[in-house]
């Protein structure tokens, strides 16, 4: 007589349409499973040999976690919880979970809701567990980079607390350098909108009487631990540039090629109009920032937030570490490197690496003072 999978009477790998968790053996694979905690009804259609395993709530849940480990030696790839009325109260119980089983806490862990709204928004950022927010959407469109991204970041910190001495460890922040490093962003970014609100006014009209098209550039973005936002600058550019880009792929100033990290800046950029020309030499293109900042999408002082082809192409066990560290408008290539030419693909992500191990307070601070000079650039870039 055969012996049922000890997985079988509590977890059975099953497309999302036939949530049966009680269902005869199966087979785990190691590579991916996607562990989905409770009434998530989604037409979610898993590439490769993906398993998506689907239970009930909290405790079938561990349960499932468990066997796992215990008899499979393996990891779900990532846990998905859905938002809901409870939902504050769930990521509290896996709060207390990750803190009694840190073993664990690698695991990437993400807040599902048909819509992204600010209350959403709001309980994500109360609970730091929360790694992002999906939709339907990005459920079926670039869900395992996300995952193996934010695993790797993950699997860094936990690593480097063991390897690296703690006065070092400073990119994962405590929570007196994040009250004080949030209170700044708020307080500066509300009070730079107010008076720089004239300015934006002119500059808004100034960009629309050049040449058609928006007056800010919107892009999706990815900061930090990979979370993509929408990004937003004063348009400098002609309405089409993004589809001219691979035509000036051979006047890219970083040397790079197509095997390594994807890093595109065009000295005396064609596509950029004159009045952007301005903006960008002084700075000005950047105060529609301040609202990222505002909404907590970004900070004064941080790393640059990239376009998703470059950031996808830093993916790696050797420059993922760049994104332990907070989005910013402001940072520390930005001082050392701002308008020059002279600058290697590797030069620009080891200073973005150096900048996360050193994130504070205080060396926020530094670097807020020794920003104004670099407000002004030599070169077209």
């Amino acid at each position: 007589m055969n012996t049922p999978s000890p997985l079988s009477t509590a977890i059975a790998p099953q497309n999302m349409q036939n949530r049966n968790t009680s269902a005869g053996s199966a087979t785990i694979g190691p590579n991916k499973i996607l562990l989905f905690v409770g009434n998530i009804h989604l037409d979610f259609r898993p590439d490769r040999s993906d398993n998506v395993l689907a239970v009930d709530d909290f405790n079938a849940a561990c349960k499932a976690i468990k066997r796992l480990s215990n008899f499979y030696s393996v990891l779900p790839a990532a846990i998905i919880i859905p938002h809901g009325n409870d939902s504050a109260g769930e990521c509290a119980n896996w709060t207390k979970y990750f803190e009694a089983h840190p073993e664990f806490a690698s695991i990437p862990f993400f807040l599902y809701a048909e819509e992204v709204s600010e209350l959403v928004k709001k309980q994500a950022r109360r609970f730091t567990i929360v790694d992002d927010i999906l939709n339907r959407a990005s459920l079926n469109a670039g869900l395992y980079t996300k995952i193996n991204f934010v695993s790797r970041v993950k699997s860094l910190k936990m690593n480097g607390a063991n390897n690296i001495s703690v006065e070092h460890i400073h990119y994962s922040g405590s929570h007196l350098n994040n009250f004080f490093k949030r209170s700044l962003d708020i307080i500066a970014a509300g009070t730079g909108l107010l008076i720089a609100s004239p300015v934006m006014l002119v500059i808004a009209a100034l960009i629309r009487l050049e040449s058609k098209g928006p007056i800010f550039y919107a892009s999706p973005r990815a900061g930090r631990n990979y979370k993509v936002f929408k990004f937003y600058k004063f348009r400098t550019m002609v309405p089409d540039a993004d589809k001219q880009l691979q035509q000036l792929k051979h006047l890219n100033q970083y040397d790079t090629d197509d095997k390594g990290p994807v890093f595109y800046k065009v000295s005396n950029d064609p596509r950029i109009t004159k009045l952007g020309n301005f903006l960008r030499n002084t700075s000005l293109d950047e105060i529609p920032q301040l609202f990222n900042v505002l909404k907590g999408d970004m900070s004064l002082v941080g790393n640059r937030p990239l376009p998703l082809y470059e950031a996808q192409s830093l993916t790696t066990d050797n420059w993922v570490e760049r994104f332990l560290a907070p989005a910013g408008i402001t940072g520390l290539w930005q001082i050392s490197k701002r308008g020059k030419k002279e600058m290697s693909v590797e030069e620009r992500i080891n200073l973005d690496i150096d900048y996360a191990y050193k994130n504070s307070f205080t060396y926020d601070m530094w670097l807020i003072v020794n920003t104004p000079r670099a407000l002004i650039q030599k070169d077209n870039v």
